[in-house]
């Protein structure tokens, strides 16, 4: 990929949820995925004591976590810290009052895409680290998707 794009998964409850990132970050060809808090990660290359958590991911992802390159960092905010000094935009997907359309945001590589919890989303704290928050309209009465479909959809607008 001639433009570097990151993923940062922060406190993603669902082992599912992530392994189905991993699988579309593959897809749309994802360079790196960051997962923090307490977002699970992959089982390290051939341990055969797999935690539940890491059987889910890789039920769901289907092998993509052994393609795409990830870290698992625990603090998201020296995590940021160092991508704003390596040059990266660093782009929340919430919804806020602040949020502007994903489809309307001027993309700057490189450039570093954080999704949060599936119920209480990003921290207000975290979203003001951010270059840009970004979200996807809502038309329904459900005001938002499920984080692996969102981070699929803006992930791929991102890609391509």
């Amino acid at each position: 990929m001639k433009n570097k794009f990151y993923l940062i998964l922060h406190n993603i409850r669902s082992a599912y949820n992530v392994g189905s990132i991993f699988r579309t970050a593959d897809g749309a060809g994802i360079e790196k995925i960051y997962l923090t808090g307490y977002s699970p990660a992959p089982a390290v290359k051939d341990n055969p004591y797999k935690t539940k958590a890491q059987k889910m991911l890789a039920k769901t992802a289907l092998g993509a976590e052994k393609n795409v390159s990830w870290k698992k960092n625990k603090n998201l905010d020296v995590l940021i810290k160092k991508l704003k000094k390596e040059k990266f935009q660093v782009v929340a997907l919430e919804q806020d009052e602040t949020s502007v359309d994903y489809r309307k945001f001027k993309l700057k590589f490189p450039l570093a895409l954080i999704v949060g919890n599936e119920v209480m989303g990003l921290d207000k704290r975290i979203l003001k680290k951010c270059d840009q928050i970004i979200e996807i309209p809502m038309r329904g009465e459900k005001k938002s998707l499920n984080v692996s479909v969102a981070t699929g959809i803006v992930g791929y607008k991102i890609a391509h």
